[in-house]
């Protein structure tokens, strides 16, 4: 059995699968390597009620909806009827209104996500949604680490004692000192409480601090490590060794200036083809959104073809692989960490765009439309390793014109490709780096 460890993202996320196809705690216990009673309060303790009813179905949970027979509530002349059962306000104005509660959220699973009924089921649902659990957790661990540990009186005492000598402009450290029998509480949990104001004594009534600035927090982008297991680049490659036919597709980020819009790339590995997609700030979500839409235009089938396996490296924007993957649609694996070799495909494409767009030239200015352009153009190039074709012909021999489309890729004339910063006319674009 694993030690105490806290469930990841990635676990909630594993969860909520093995809910959906009606797995049993045991079986998830065993999968994650966890003791059933830890995914029962799991499940229990972060489960959120929702109401919504399947299209055409009236949505009224009153225990006596079946035998009703009453009528007229609303004094509505022009309704007909037979009874108001059968409308949509009856729970809301009805005075017998009595809520009925499934008698299956009382038991195990406790939750609607792998019921067969639910969109018929007029009553009200119960589920267990990864992200939002996670969120809940991240949000009472965040809360149970605030405050203080001292009781009312405990802080009185050590008031009575500290306040008084402060204002006598002795230093926290010469008080902790001189006084360590008494207080039994560090320098640091001192400083805490005058900067919380728990106590009478502020901190423009210490000698120093006043004259200091405020620290600059530096904002770290938290990455759950977590993620990469079964992930690695051994992973990887021991998965493609078991594999037949199955090309990898190598993921990265652009940057432009530090704080605003970036580039998601996507690298066909089989063809040399880029996929380009503007994002507004680099985190998780914007990645997932693109994958989501992506499969969107695409459907799933398409999807699992084209995207069967995804190598990235390890920053932070692809950081929630178990969102990425969604239901099977692909596999995530990770680089060894400083490592750029390892995907050398995409970043050799990078090149390319910096030969229009070069380092530290913002990408604020860009829409979409502009990218995809610059995809076209990139993607239209001669490649010698492709016996003098382009990346877009290649692509099309490989999976057909028709998905050239949907992701919004153009073969570009020899003749008129642009692989210069004219590309771009806009101003600022150009010229500002």
């Amino acid at each position: 059995m694993a030690t105490q460890k806290h469930l990841t993202l990635e676990d909630r996320y594993a969860i909520q699968h093995a809910l959906e196809k009606c797995h049993s705690f045991r079986t998830i216990a065993r999968s994650l390597d966890k003791d059933p009673t830890t995914i029962s309060k799991e499940v229990r303790r972060h489960c959120l009620s929702r109401y919504y009813v399947g299209q055409g179905r009236v949505p009224n949970r009153c225990i006596h909806r079946q035998h009703c027979t009453i009528t007229s509530l609303c004094a509505n002349k022009k309704c007909r009827k037979a009874s108001c059962s059968l409308c949509s306000q009856c729970n809301s104005i009805c005075a017998d209104f009595e809520e009925e509660l499934c008698p299956r959220l009382k038991r195990v699973p406790y939750v609607c996500n792998g019921c067969k009924m639910r969109e018929s089921c007029t009553l009200m649902k119960s589920y267990y949604r990864a992200q939002e659990a996670h969120e809940k957790y991240e949000q009472t661990l965040s809360d149970s680490r605030t405050g203080i540990s001292l009781s009312d009186e405990e802080l009185a005492y050590v008031d009575a004692i500290v306040s008084p000598l402060i204002k006598q402009n002795q230093s926290i450290h010469h008080i902790c000192v001189h006084h360590a029998d008494r207080l039994q509480i560090c320098e640091r949990t001192l400083y805490t409480l005058i900067d919380r104001c728990y106590l009478n004594a502020r901190n423009i009534d210490l000698v120093r601090k006043p004259r200091f600035r405020l620290r600059k927090k530096k904002v770290e982008k938290k990455i759950d490590k977590a993620c990469r297991t079964g992930r690695t680049l051994v992973d990887y490659k021991r998965y493609m060794e078991e594999q037949e036919e199955v090309a990898t597709v190598q993921m990265d980020t652009v940057e432009g200036r530090k704080g605003g819009k970036v580039l998601l790339t996507i690298h066909f590995t089989n063809c040399n083809l880029m996929l380009m997609y503007l994002r507004d700030h680099n985190t998780s979500q914007t990645v997932i959104d693109v994958f989501n839409k992506l499969e969107q235009d695409l459907g799933e089938t398409v999807f699992r073809k084209l995207f069967p396996v995804v190598l990235t490296d390890n920053g932070s924007e692809f950081s929630n692989p178990a969102a990425l993957e969604g239901k099977e649609r692909t596999k995530i694996f990770y680089c060894d960490a400083n490592a750029p070799h390892q995907k050398g495909q995409i970043e050799k494409n990078h090149e390319l765009i910096r030969y229009v767009l070069p380092k530290g030239t913002s990408f604020d200015g860009l829409t979409q439309a502009d990218v995809q352009l610059l995809a076209s153009h990139i993607n239209s190039y001669t490649r010698k390793k492709l016996n003098d074709k382009s990346p877009t012909e290649s692509f099309s021999f490989l999976y057909g014109d028709e998905f050239l489309h949907t992701l919004g890729i153009e073969l570009i004339p020899p003749h008129t490709i642009n692989l210069s910063p004219s590309l771009f006319k806009k101003e600022g674009l150009s010229d500002d780096h």
